[in-house]
């Protein structure tokens, strides 16, 4: 039998209930803003994309109306029960989740491996149909597991599902969490961990969902990362440091500069906006930040 799965609404559900309780949401646009929105299109160097768990008080039906609204080009985090709902509106899995056991339980400890190579070679191929090409996955947590067993435990577990990712062009893409605030103990907490494990599996299917929220806790220097090691990242998610609030004045980073090293990498992937709104109306602070990105 599975472990029980702990999505990642599970993972942060105090941080988001205390969020979303103060929400107000206006889910009727005005004309007004709906004119707008568009006399002023998104530029097209971003692909920009939300993930659904940051807004629990919005059906996945009406985030996608909201999506095709700002401009987004689909959802990140979602399984195959919620494809039919995208699929209406045009929209894509930006990435998908699914096959894992939770955050904590990954490729790092063996005894994981069964359960994980069951699930991945069965969602690659659900992926594929559908016509999608992202896969989350997870080192999971330590449990006093030094970094170079983890290591080698993970490309053991991931080398049996690679294959029919290659052959089915899904790419594999492993987050990264800092393990400071967020996700204590979890193994894949920083670049350099990550990206020895993409040059020892030397696949082009495997690549890391660089956070640039956990990135900025865990260590920092993000456009020189960003710059200097872009072929390994697949995916990018943001957020405002301190707090993973909005991404606008309030925090310390500067997300035009760090969209533009982006952009000049060549990048042609999804940045998808994962951060919990305080404003009283969330869906002003996501057309705010889609905007910020937008360079």
């Amino acid at each position: 039998m599975n472990a029980p799965k702990m999505n990642r609404r599970d993972a942060v559900k105090k941080v988001a209930m205390g969020a979303s309780a103060a929400m107000v949401l206006p889910l009727n646009i005005s004309k007004k803003e709906k004119k707008s929105t568009l006399e002023t299109p998104l530029k097209g160097n971003i692909n920009h994309t939300v993930c659904e768990w940051c807004y629990p008080d919005l059906s996945l039906e009406e985030l996608c109306q909201l999506a095709n609204e700002i401009g987004l080009v689909g959802i990140d985090l979602i399984g195959p029960k919620g494809w039919p709902t995208l699929q209406k509106y045009n929209l894509i899995s930006t990435m998908c989740d699914g096959a894992e056991i939770s955050l904590t339980e990954g490729f790092n400890h063996k005894e994981y491996h069964s359960t994980l190579v069951e699930n991945y070679l069965k969602h690659i191929d659900l992926v594929a149909n559908a016509g999608y090409e992202n896969l989350i996955c997870f080192s999971g947590n330590r449990n006093g597991m030094d970094d170079e067993t983890g290591l080698q435990n993970a490309v053991e577990g991931l080398q049996k599902i690679l294959p029919l990712a290659e052959k089915r062009g899904v790419i594999i893409q492993m987050e990264l969490f800092n393990s400071k605030i967020n996700h204590p103990d979890y193994m894949c907490d920083n670049s350099a961990w990550g990206i020895e494990l993409c040059q020892r599996l030397d696949s082009p299917n495997f690549k890391l969902l660089y956070d640039i929220y956990h990135m900025q806790i865990s260590e920092g220097d993000i456009i020189r990362t960003i710059r200097d090691k872009h072929q390994y990242f697949g995916h990018y998610h943001t957020a405002g440091v301190p707090g993973r609030h909005e991404i606008d004045e309030t925090q310390e980073l500067f997300y035009p500069a760090i969209m533009k090293a982006i952009v000049e990498t060549g990048y042609k992937g999804y940045v998808a906006q994962e951060f919990i709104p305080t404003n009283p109306d969330p869906i002003a602070s996501l057309r705010k930040a889609i905007r910020i990105c937008d360079v």
